[in-house]
């Protein structure tokens, strides 16, 4: 997902607000026999304005870059390029 954020708006906030709206929607909209949940955390990277069209152009082709590459080997990849020391227990739920 992208999006711009204001200065006021945290993105816990934000990522807050999304989950809530989106899983009331499923919810009420889906025919699945199991209530739907989003998992406890997020992650979350900033992306500079030159490069908001590739990263528009990533997330339109998201469904055939995970056919090659899950998106946690990815998740793993980006935390590791950047530097982000992380616990795998804590990464997933």
């Amino acid at each position: 997902m992208l999006f711009q954020l204001g200065r006021t708006i945290s993105i816990s906030d934000a990522i807050g607000k999304i989950k809530s709206t989106s899983s009331l929607w499923i919810n009420q909209t889906s025919r699945t026999k199991s209530q739907f949940h989003w998992q406890a955390g997020h992650a979350a990277f900033s992306v500079s304005q030159s490069n908001v069209e590739a990263v528009r152009e990533y997330i339109r082709r998201q469904f055939e870059h995970h056919a090659k590459q899950s998106f946690q080997d990815e998740l793993r990849e980006w935390l590791r390029k950047y530097e982000i020391e992380w616990d795998e227990k804590h990464l997933w739920d």
